[in-house]
């Protein structure tokens, strides 16, 4: 793929279907990971973008997403962490760095940086990505995103709480969740009575 051909996708756009080279630390394998592949079994996508392997901040924030993987997986998501490093070198970084012992995730490799740049997160001056979130539904669509420069790492616990928020509202679209809201907590549903009335309507 061309780089002028790659149209980076937003909020609420379809995504292109992409495919990665990967580790996969369960079995200790390499392979391939497609979107395509996901939507076929309806599953929601979440990308962790990070920079790089061997690096500091991004040691914690992938041993964060390895403490909350399985709630991942229950709530019907495939979590893949991925960088511009190679699956090769995935595999030295898992089986050195002790902070990744419970990564069991699947950490795809995007050295061309395609993939990066189509979420918009490929910075050209380092050949890294930024610490881009994404949150796809299993039709394709981006339903959420966040993005951080090199040195301010993320919380695993908040990009599973907006799965969880983004899972409720594509089987419930008449309902809207507020700010910090979480499992089994009340929604909002969004008509003129409840206009100039929230607090009310969350009491």
């Amino acid at each position: 793929m061309e780089n002028t051909c790659i149209k980076p996708v937003k909020v609420g756009q379809q995504v292109e279907n992409f495919s990665m080279e990967t580790y996969i630390p369960t079995d200790f394998s390499f392979g391939q990971i497609s979107l395509e592949q996901l939507k076929k079994q309806g599953k929601w996508t979440v990308l962790v973008f990070y920079p790089a392997d061997f690096t500091f901040v991004c040691s914690t924030e992938l041993a964060d997403f390895a403490d909350k993987y399985e709630e991942f997986k229950a709530a019907g998501a495939e979590l893949i962490t991925v960088s511009t490093d190679t699956q090769f070198t995935h595999l030295a970084w898992k089986r050195e760095e002790k902070s990744l012992e419970k990564a069991k995730y699947i950490m795809a490799a995007d050295p061309t940086g395609n993939v990066s740049k189509m979420f918009d997160v490929y910075d050209p001056e380092t050949g890294l990505a930024l610490r881009g979130t994404f949150i796809i539904n299993p039709e394709g669509v981006v339903v959420a995103s966040e993005v951080n420069y090199y040195n301010v790492g993320r919380s695993a616990a908040e990009t599973l709480r907006k799965l969880k928020a983004s899972i409720y509202v594509a089987k419930h679209p008449e309902q809207a969740c507020p700010a910090n809201w979480h499992e089994g907590e009340k929604t909002l549903t969004p008509s003129p009575e409840i206009v100039g009335k929230v607090y009310a309507a969350l009491e």
